[in-house]
């Protein structure tokens, strides 16, 4: 530890200082002061470790810049420094104390019969109340408050973020600059949040190697030779600076994705802050997750950079170390949005005793500070008992007139003094000298011009893309697998009448694989929008650079993807075999391949939530294929509806690919397209076709040309048609970078908690929660440190559960592989927890503590284990991962339950299968009185950052979920503290030691303990980097055997100081000894290994402690499947946007294809339009799969983080709840789509028709639902499963008879995949009932009209056609002598003959195949998650 007398003070450099003056003495002292900043590295990290001077800044090309050539002054750039200035801020937001949260029926009902009083209103609600401060260049401010105190609020509106509230008053200056001037210097002012927002995929160097990249300023420092050289030594400072340079090569990660711990994630996204370069610097809650050690080296390096480059730089943080508070020059304390105390640092404590508030020898002043408006937390000197400040507001009054109040007030005309005003000057010079000079850039914040920052977010693009080579890998198989199925599906079409139809089909296939895959565009939108959000407002760049970079990052990918698509659907198919038509060909297919892309890509920036853009993409994908000139030709299409073909680029690609095709090509009429036609006709002047566009009366061949003509197309218009497509591109592109470059930062809405509209009765009553609403004669003036409210209980008391079970671990060893060899995590370490003992794990950030958790609670399914965890000296039972209780790191919660519903679904599912429900219930009440949520038991979870639970009361929950199972073995607990304040992170350990106290065992990993926290724990298991032990055994009284250890061997605590901030500083340093060999070396090693041996022996020789029930799951399944569908069917309920959205697809769809197809008519081209009319039902599906597969893959990662671990309910439970609950929203779905498309398109009316066709619409709700959901339940992503349904549906689409008719499917796939494909029975059943008793009349265009044989009537001449080939065909003139008019066919029943439904009963059979599809479907599903869900691994 530094001692105080050390530390680097602050240089208040006066006038008459020259600035490089002060800098030069600034960095020669720093240098001179061995203030090391030490990190976590490997011990083989002889980078890292070897490198005395990671913290002597005179090597950090900035510094260099600021010294100038030689270190003089001389050439050196302008300081930026700007200093920050505010009084009489006001902030308002909208709030309510609760918002709703509808359902889905509550959202249809007028706001008199919702019901719920006025918790709901939202009014003006002040936030911060009058603040006022000043941070000059070269100073650094603390913000002290509890959570929902307002600090957030007011970094926000001081680092210039105003957006989110309704009004903000009073006046902020940054140097002399007002608000509205300092937007064009964005990036200047920095706000680090609480998020870490990255691409989980990059790795750490490539992440920061991005943001250094987007600052690189115009000139390089002195001693560096270019920019690039300049930024490169820049990265790698930073980098070693905060101890990450180990981690260069490893993912960032995220809940889900194995990446570097979370204290490293941290690390990173403190190197992006100071990346960026700025001059003023929020920084909120920087420290969670640090462990003590490092957050203190980072506040150092802090406190250096503040000093060096002049910044201001303005911190909240909880749990803050005194080593922490000491490097502040001032401090302001918020209590519910009044400012309590703003001044001095030094006078902060003085100025709360002197008002007769007690700060205990040790604590930390921090918490003291924010503690004293807590009845519960302060206490009060004699003597000052009657007169002490009982609230916020009287505390403020003494402040105000205070002299501290009065000599702080002096500061607030800095804006308008000579220094101010020659910073700012001298700040905006700089900026200028930076800023590379670019015509596009010119009036923006950004740093770098706008080809590098393409290049530069080009080359991201692609990392991230190699980051997740999954997705792009099935995305390009599918792609090959679809063009080898298209082709074969329309193998060697023939170039006559009949392959008209065919190979309109096989060029209409080709543009619709390429727009449904382009939907995935729509859900991959969503994924980066926080992290770009988050980069636009440290000004990296200007929006416009990152939708350049996604283009070409594309392009080669497209090139790639339709070169292999388009020669192998066109060679396969034989369509026309000249290179120019093939050319032309795939440069059609990549513009509307590029087009489409963008088309979703801009629906996707549009919307603010992903249900919005899904609903608007699935009608994007009907109305582009409805109306592109396939399904309906142009001549037929509806005036109401036609101006969509004109604004649709795949109506464009469509008519340029015929035209492409059918130019110069003459087609035969052959078989049912001639009559008469077969034995014994053979005269061509006696024969015309029928059936064919464009064809002339009595002719019997057509022209492309004609063909074209029936179509409103013509050749001379293929390239206008390919421009066109191409300007609707470049027209894509420009409304994506618009809309992007309109995103919010923030959610609106975060922090406020969510009511489910059910319970809006009962919350009315418990809302409003004022701390200041006791009695002050109740309240308790008394030093205890317990908590009134968290007494346990003698019932509660009872009802904790005892456990007498020892834990013990030995000679454990972690070792997982890299690309790098192996790695080992865990080297060798021993230890156990027994009842009644409260455990503490310690390390440095990266030393292997959750990594140890996972191990002991199996919850690791990769890596090799090998050592012996034991229970009473057993090898663990199939019941042990229910029976440990383990609460990780990351709060992964069900969002749409209740706190009460999440206590009760784990205590119903995880507590023995003999305990009673009310039991179990009774028990939840407990923990509720325990954790203090009684106030919120009926609010949603919420999602972080959104609405709903603050993290601290996500944290709580967390814990309470574990703890209501009733765990009877031993609780893990993985960092329950980080990212609470001190009172809530000491109520937290308070209660542990009391389940300690209870008989529980207890094993926690902790980070920034203060003294108070760290003596309320027995032992201690301390690692080092490498997952080495660097000492396990008792504690003692206020740390005294732990002190006497580090003493023994060299490393004396000094007095006063927290020891867990010191050892853990101890063993983290490179210097002195091996703490590791010293350990392996010491009598209490030795102690520890037979106290170890004794403990096993000792259990394994008397009976077991524990009952091992023998189950895995702690219910049978059949309760699992009730209480996991009811969890299910609740949360879909109160899922209004995601029910929304499925009703919205289908009644936008239903109507939109039953206007399209208005009351079809009964010629011969009607039939093709009926045909399509029911076709369209199919494409219900891309949109409602879209929305579906991340709602599921959302649950299952839920499901894996957490639940499937615990062993709290079995996979099939899983499945069932997911399936069950969206069973009554698809039935609506089917009725909904069902009434608005088959009246409108004038299908048969009679009851027995209709009804089989809304049974059949029922089923494939069920049928689609269950093919989403088996591609969801094994895709890695969501963007890899909307990759895939293309595939899918596509594959089943075309070979479901419709494209191409069952007579004409190649034999291969004739004789299997027709008749195992569900669409096949589902087309059939419709066609049959829809169109089967049709009478057909024909229009005069589609007669065959041709001259008899020989004086003969129509009918003899052809009697023996008809009753041959022509048997269903119609003549409608049978005794003229001249001009026969036949008409293809006579009823509905003729044509369906053609499509192999020969008989009704057909429309039946196919009805009861398909109900066996539905059970199919739901069949894979089970099957594929079964095959996802792995083992985790034991040890061996």
């Amino acid at each position: 530890m530094v001692s105080p007398a050390e530390r680097p003070t602050t240089p208040r450099a006066s006038e008459e200082q020259s600035s490089d003056n002060v800098i030069t003495r600034a960095l020669s002292r720093i240098s001179a002061i061995g203030s090391r900043i030490h990190g976590g590295e490997f011990p083989n990290d002889v980078e890292d470790s070897s490198d005395d001077d990671a913290s002597n800044w005179d090597r950090m090309p900035e510094v260099k810049a600021l010294r100038g050539e030689d270190g003089s002054g001389n050439g050196a750039q302008k300081a930026r420094r700007l200093g920050l200035t505010w009084s009489g801020l006001t902030i308002k937001g909208i709030g309510a104390d609760a918002c709703f949260n509808e359902n889905v029926i509550s959202q249809f009902l007028p706001e008199k019969l919702k019901g719920g009083g006025g918790a709901g209103e939202e009014s003006l609600r002040t936030i911060i109340h009058d603040s006022h401060g000043c941070v000059k260049p070269g100073e650094m401010l603390l913000v002290l408050g509890r959570p929902g105190a307002g600090c957030t609020s007011l970094l926000k509106v001081l680092s210039n973020r105003r957006t989110t509230f309704a009004e903000v008053d009073g006046q902020v200056n940054f140097g002399s600059l007002t608000p509205e001037e300092t937007t064009k210097y964005r990036g200047q002012i920095v706000m680090n949040t609480e998020d870490e927002l990255f691409f989980p995929t990059l790795t750490v160097g490539e992440t920061i190697d991005f943001a250094t990249r987007m600052k690189t300023p115009k000139t390089a420092a002195p001693g560096f030779a270019t920019p690039e050289d300049a930024r490169v030594g820049s990265r790698d400072f930073l980098l070693k600076l905060l101890g990450i340079s180990h981690t260069f090569d490893t993912k960032v990660g995220n809940e889900y994705i194995r990446g570097v711990s979370g204290g490293e994630r941290k690390r990173v996204s403190i190197i992006e802050a100071m990346a960026t370069r700025g001059s003023i610097y929020c920084w909120d809650n920087p420290t969670r997750g640090l462990d003590a050690s490092t957050a203190l080296q980072y506040t150092k390096a802090l406190r250096d950079m503040t000093t060096i480059f002049g910044l201001s730089t303005i911190v909240t943080t909880y749990q803050a170390g005194n080593g922490i508070y000491d490097l502040f020059d001032k401090v302001l304390v918020l209590d519910e949005g009044k400012q309590i105390y703003y001044g001095p640092m030094k006078e902060a404590k003085p100025f709360m005793e002197d008002l007769g508030f007690v700060c205990v020898e040790g604590a930390n002043v921090a918490d003291f500070l924010t503690g004293v408006t807590v009845p519960t937390e302060r206490s009060i000197r004699q003597g000052f008992e009657a007169k002490f400040p009982r609230n916020a507001d009287t505390i403020l009054v003494e402040y105000e007139s205070s002299a501290i109040k009065q000599a702080m007030m002096i500061e607030y005309g800095y804006p308008a003094t000579p220094e101010a005003k020659a910073n700012t000057e001298e700040f905006v010079q700089a900026m200028r000298d930076e800023k590379h000079p670019s015509f596009l850039m010119r009036s923006l914040p950004v740093t770098v011009g706008f080809a590098m920052q393409v290049k530069a977010a080009t080359i991201r693009q692609y990392q991230i893309i190699r980051g997740d080579m999954i997705v792009l890998f099935v995305k390009q198989a599918s792609n090959i697998i679809q063009a080898l199925s298209s082709g074969s599906l329309f193998y060697n079409t023939s170039t006559d009448s009949s392959g008209i139809f065919l190979r309109s089909g096989a060029l209409f296939l080709a543009l619709l694989f390429n727009s449904l895959s382009a939907q995935s565009e729509v859900t991959d939108s969503f994924f980066g929008r926080p992290i770009l959000a988050k980069q636009k407002g440290f000004a990296f760049y200007h929006p416009a650079a990152v939708c350049l970079s996604q283009i070409l990052t594309d392009f080669p990918i497209h090139v790639f993807q339709v070169s292999t698509f388009a020669p192998i659907l066109y060679f396969m198919v034989g369509l026309t075999g000249s290179a120019s038509a093939f050319f032309t060909f795939w440069l059609i297919v990549f513009v509307t391949t590029m087009c489409m892309t963008a088309l979703f890509r801009a629906i996707g920036a549009a919307f603010p939530n992903f249900d919005a853009a899904s609903k608007v993409s699935g009608l994007a994908v009907i109305s582009t294929l409805l109306y592109n000139g396939y399904m309906i030709p142009k001549p037929d299409m509806h005036p109401w509806f036609v101006w969509i073909f004109w604004i649709n680029p795949l109506a464009y690609a469509y008519n340029a690919l015929l035209s492409n095709e059918f130019h110069g090509k003459v087609m035969a009429c052959v078989g049912p397209n001639l009559v008469p036609n077969g034995p014994g006709y053979g005269s061509v002047e006696n024969q015309a076709c029928t059936g064919v566009r464009g064809a002339l009366p009595g002719a019997t061949e057509v022209t492309g040309t004609q063909f074209l003509d029936s179509l409103n197309y013509s050749h001379s218009h293929l390239w206008r048609n390919i421009g066109i497509v191409f300007v609707w591109w470049i027209f894509y592109v420009c409304l994506t970078i618009f809309f992007t470059s309109r995103w919010a930062e923030t959610a609106p809405r975060s922090g406020q908690l969510l009511v489910p509209r059910e319970f809006a009765k009962k919350i009315a009553r418990v809302l409003p929660r004022d701390e200041e609403a006791a009695p002050v004669n109740d309240e308790k003036i008394n030093t205890s440190s317990s908590s009134s409210t968290t007494q346990i209980t003698p019932e509660a008391n009872d009802q904790l559960i005892r456990n007498t079970s020892v834990f013990t671990w030995k000679n454990l060893t972690y070792t997982v592989s890299t690309p790098h060899g192996p790695r080992v995590l865990l080297n060798n370490v021993h230890g156990w927890v027994k009842p009644g003992m409260l455990g503490a794990l310690m390390g440095s950030s990266g030393a292997g503590k959750t990594t140890l958790l996972d191990v002991l609670a199996q919850r690791k399914v990769d890596g090799t284990i090998h050592g012996d965890i034991l229970v009473d000296g057993r090898p663990l039972s199939v019941s042990f991962q229910r029976s440990a209780g383990y609460c990780e790191q990351l709060d992964v919660h069900e969002s749409l339950a209740t706190v009460r519903e999440a206590l009760e679904f784990s205590a119903l599912l995880r507590q023995s299968r003999d305990v009673s429900r009310e039991d179990k219930l009774k028990y939840v009440d407990v923990i509720l009185d325990l954790l203090e949520m009684h106030d919120i038991e009926n609010c949603l979870i919420g999602t972080p950052g959104g609405a709903g639970l603050s993290v601290e009361q996500r944290k709580r929950l967390t814990i309470g979920v574990e703890l209501v199972a009733k765990p009877s073995i031993l609780i893990f607990l993985d960092e329950p503290t980080s990212g609470l304040d001190g009172q809530a992170a000491y109520n937290i350990v308070r209660f542990l030691k009391k389940l300690a106290a209870a008989g529980q065992a207890v094993l926690v990993t902790i980070h920034q303990p203060s003294a108070q926290l760290f003596s309320q724990f027995d032992t201690l298991l301390l690692l080092a980097k490498g997952g080495n032990t660097v000492y396990f055994g008792d504690i003692g009284e206020n740390g005294a055997q732990l002190k006497e250890y580090f003493g023994r061997y060299g490393a004396p605590c000094p007095p006063g100081a927290n020891p867990a901030e010191h050892m853990i500083d101890v063993v983290s340093s490179h210097h002195g000894q091996d703490w590791k060999k010293t350990w392996l070396e010491s009598p209490e090693h030795e102690k520890m290994l037979a106290e170890l041996d004794r403990l096993v022996n000792e259990a394994a020789s008397s009976p077991p402690n524990t009952t091992d029930d023998g189950y895995e799951f702690a219910m049978p399944l059949w309760q699992q499947i009730k209480i996991v569908s009811q969890r299910m069917t609740i949360a879909v309920y109160r899922n209004t946007e995601y029910v929304s959205n499925k009703f919205a697809l289908h009644i936008s769809i239903g109507l939109f294809a039953g206007f399209s197809f208005w009351k079809v008519g009964d010629s011969v081209g009607d039939l093709q339009l009926r045909l399509f009319a029911v076709f369209q039902f199919i494409f219900v599906a891309p949109g409602v799969i879209a929305q579906l597969q991340p709602l599921f893959i959302e649950k299952r990662d839920i499901y894996d983080a957490r639940e499937k671990k615990s062993k709290m309910y079995s996979w099939i439970a899983f499945v069932t709840g997911l399936i069950v609950a969206e069973l009554p929203y698809l039935m609506v779905c089917g009725v909904q789509f069902f009434l608005c498309f088959y009246y409108t398109v004038g299908l048969p009316g009679d009851t027995n028709k209709a009804g089989a066709v809304l049974f059949i619409m029922l089923m494939y709700e069920f049928v689609y639902t269950g093919i989403g959901q088996f591609i969801a339940a094994y895709s890695p992503n969501a963007v890899a499963a909307t990759l895939v349904n293309p595939l899918v549906i596509l594959t089943l689409v075309g070979f479901s008879g419709v494209l191409v008719p069952y007579s004409q499917i190649q034999e291969f796939w004739r004789y299997w995949l027709y008749y195992i494909n569900p669409f096949n029975y589902l087309m059939g059943s419709l066609l049959v009932f829809t169109t089967y008793d049709t009478v057909i009349q024909c229009k005069d265009s589609e007669f065959a009209v041709f001259e008899p044989l020989g004086n003969q009537t129509c009918g003899e001449y052809l009697g023996d056609y008809m009753q041959q080939m022509g048997s269903g065909s119609n003549l409608v003139n049978p005794d003229a002598t001249g001009a026969c008019k036949v008409c293809q066919y006579n009823t509905g029943a003729d044509y369906l003959r053609t499509l192999n439904l020969p008989e009704y009963y057909y429309g039946w059979r196919d009805a009861g195949i398909f109900v066996i599809f539905v059970f199919s479907g739901y069949g894979l599903v089970y099957l594929l998650m079964k095959l996802r869900t792995k083992k985790t691994k034991k040890a061996e």
